[in-house]
């Protein structure tokens, strides 16, 4: 598709689509392009989810974007990504234990459950202030959430992805009632002036921050670790010298991206990749597609930990880069550098991707020593 033109029109997804890194970094950046929130239908059904994406950073232009994100960042810079560095570094370790536990037991294990599904659950919930014994219920919840976001869903799914939203919503209006050191009494107490943030932008914070953190976190532990083990030699390499881990985490953003398209919708007459879009329309970035475009990047199908510059997209570009990728990048290192312990670590059996498109990612990563 690249090789024809840079934006091409997609009948089954019913939008144009970019192809190559500039068309999908144009997209994400030009300021005639926003992300215009529209209530998913029936509204009456769907009151809980709407209420979460009306309220939400992601979903909102200037001047709304600028004043939530203002507040939000200024919560974030109260130090909580190095409070939690140590933190993240001793979750990992233990949940590797776990996972060498388990293959001694049975002969392999699902890295997925024991690492990466578990450790940015745990994060968010030190991030948020979730005591301990709630968490579980932090998972399912953001899984039901994020099945929204795909094409062609399902009644039964879509009824799921409200009631999620819905309970979550709940706790999180009682959890902001509980002073601590954490994020959300942070977000609670944070004032720019007479500015505040309303119950419910608070509430849609903390959905945001669990389903970003947690969805893509997971997928790009997931799709990496499976990477690494299927370039034996990178794998290899990583082990052997420990100061290639930030590189690393980079080339395992772009190799498999966790999130393979975004949408944005013209709000003045803008020009993609010589496709014209007028206000209203929309465009989709393919984030995967511009991660192996080999206008930018050598050799794109070669997965190399070694890769420097590395100018992927996967955590946005403009306004709406993701206010969470320092931590995202902490967690991710902290996977791989307690998973260097295990230089045997190889694949037990085939692994099983999941079935969505959007979020891109694995149901299960069987390993073994």
């Amino acid at each position: 598709m690249r090789n024809e033109r840079e934006v091409l029109w997609h009948d089954e997804l019913g939008l144009p689509v970019a192809v190559s890194h500039a068309a999908c970094s144009a997209i994400l950046r030009d300021r005639g392009l926003g992300r215009l929130w529209k209530d998913k239908e029936p509204v009456t059904a769907f009151a809980a989810f709407n209420m979460l994406h009306r309220n939400s950073l992601l979903e909102n232009e200037p001047p709304t974007h600028t004043r939530l994100r203002r507040l939000i960042a200024a919560a974030f810079g109260r130090g909580h990504t190095e409070r939690l560095r140590p933190k993240v570094d001793a979750l990992a370790v233990s949940m590797v234990a776990g996972l060498v536990a388990q293959i001694e037991a049975d002969g392999s294990a699902d890295l997925l459950e024991h690492l990466a599904e578990p450790l940015p659950v745990e994060v968010i919930g030190e991030l948020l202030g979730v005591p301990q014994e709630e968490r579980w219920r932090l998972r399912p919840w953001s899984n039901a959430i994020v099945k929204m976001y795909e094409y062609g869903l399902p009644a039964a799914q879509a009824a799921a992805a409200e009631q999620a939203s819905a309970e979550f919503a709940e706790y999180l209006r009682s959890l902001a009632t509980r002073p601590g050191d954490n994020l959300i009494s942070d977000l609670v107490a944070v004032r720019d002036g007479s500015d505040r943030l309303t119950d419910d932008e608070l509430v849609a914070t903390g959905v945001l921050l669990l389903m970003a953190g947690h969805e893509a976190t997971v997928n790009v532990i997931g799709n990496g670790v499976l990477a690494l083990l299927r370039n034996r030699d990178q794998w290899d390499l990583l082990v052997s010298n420990p100061a290639l881990v930030p590189s690393a985490v980079e080339e395992l953003l772009r190799y498999d991206a966790p999130l393979q398209l975004f949408e944005r919708t013209a709000t003045a007459p803008v020009r993609i990749g010589g496709w014209e879009l007028e206000p209203g329309n929309k465009i989709a970035a393919l984030l995967g597609a511009a991660a192996r475009d080999p206008q930018v990047f050598a050799a794109p199908d070669r997965f190399d930990i070694t890769r420097t510059p590395n100018p992927h997209l996967a955590f946005g570009a403009g306004i709406h880069y993701c206010v969470g990728a320092p931590l995202a990048r902490v967690e991710i290192a902290a996977a791989l550098q307690a998973l260097m312990s295990l230089p045997a670590l190889r694949l037990a059996a085939e692994p099983v991707r999941r079935s969505e498109f959007v979020i891109r990612g694995l149901r299960t990563l069987p390993v073994t020593l």
